[in-house]
């Protein structure tokens, strides 16, 4: 008589585990679009190119991040961008009304913040839908960024140029950006607090099931309102940036809340809530932003990059369902072929003993 051997399956190495995982898939699609890119454009490759792709990924790297956490929780702020513009326009403004650089930046985050504050209010505590709250507010604060500095438009060089110089600022002859440590550090932040912390893991609880996150001791409203503030403070330090290497406009940063919520959700965050992770995210941003800039290097009309940018997103939010439907359709074939002779299932997948059927009439 021989032994039944019960011992337990070996688990994958996580370095096996995570090569087999959407996030590592998305990572060989970046490489390969950069491949083919700089095949196909010789400057692509070059230490310019690369710096200015980055500099102008810097925006929707830092919005992403918080949008990310957002999306997970099964909501959505569409205000960002222009949270964005209202930071701008303070900066702007008030360098305009002879106020120094630091205390017009210091206002603008606290305007900014203020924003995100008001977003968190009026989702988290007074209940109400995201998706219609930020529509609102996006209108909101577009419009007040109007008010702030009207039809004036004020340019990089009205800053001091030292700061103007650090965003430009390289590290040695790599042509990347130095302001990317910066972005770097909070990309590892929002990690931390995601993956490896209680609340981060509550953030997926909440996306799978409100009513389970508050069975389990999650606090639902105030986990909520943190995040649409810290949406509001990025969305602000956004805006600083912004001024300084672009220019404070009363139309800054419009329609930046696309290219946001598609390349978050081409890195693989559900819409639906309950999944996700940053690695994901950012690199959807830099699938975008290296696709967007190959294509501005060919003179491609910005309308067909705003067109490719919404093809990403419908193409982001439909993929998944339909790859799950067919999950589903091939497990409950499977299922069914897996079924004794005479066994059939009905309609609510009850299992009905075709022989004991026959019996019974």
């Amino acid at each position: 008589m021989t032994e039944t051997s019960t011992a337990m399956p070996r688990r994958a190495h996580p370095v096996i585990t995570w090569l087999r995982s959407r996030d590592a898939v998305l990572v060989g699609v970046l490489l390969l679009i950069i491949l083919i890119a700089s095949l196909a454009l010789p400057r692509f490759a070059g230490p310019v190119t690369v710096g200015y792709l980055l500099l102008n990924a810097v925006p929707i790297l830092m919005i992403a991040l918080p949008m990310t956490l957002i999306i997970i929780t099964g909501e959505i702020d569409l205000s960002v961008a222009s949270i964005v513009g209202m930071s701008t326009a303070t900066i702007g403004s008030l360098t305009l009304a002879g106020w120094e650089f630091l205390p017009a930046a210091g206002a603008a985050v606290v305007v900014g913040t203020l924003g995100g504050v008001l977003n968190g209010v009026l989702i988290a505590f007074l209940g109400l839908p995201s998706l219609a709250v930020t529509i609102g507010t996006l209108a909101l604060y577009r419009g007040l960024t109007l008010v702030f500095i009207g039809d004036n438009s004020v340019s990089s060089s009205s800053y001091p140029p030292e700061f103007a110089q650090f965003i430009n600022l390289k590290l040695g002859a790599t042509g990347i950006p130095a302001v990317i440590l910066i972005v770097l550090a909070f990309v590892i932040m929002f990690s931390v607090v995601l993956h490896l912390t209680p609340f981060g893991r509550g953030l997926y609880a909440l996306g799978y099931s409100k009513d389970a996150a508050t069975f389990v001791g999650i606090k639902v409203a105030r986990s909520k309102f943190w995040l649409f503030v810290a949406s509001g403070f990025v969305s602000a330090l956004v805006g600083v940036y912004w001024a300084l290497y672009y220019s404070a406009r009363s139309d800054s940063a419009t329609g930046l809340e696309l290219t946001v919520i598609a390349a978050v959700l081409l890195g693989g965050v559900s819409i639906f809530g309950g999944r996700g992770t940053v690695v994901g995210a950012i690199t959807g941003v830099l699938i975008i932003s290296v696709i967007n800039y190959a294509l501005r290097l060919q003179r491609v009309p910005e309308v067909v990059l705003i067109i490719i940018t919404g093809t990403l997103l419908i193409i982001s939010v439909v993929a998944p369902s339909v790859v799950d439907a067919v999950r589903r359709r091939r497990a409950s074939t499977r299922s069914r072929r897996s079924l004794p002779q005479g066994t059939a299932r009905g309609d609510h997948g009850v299992e009905l003993s075709t022989t004991a059927h026959q019996e019974k009439e």
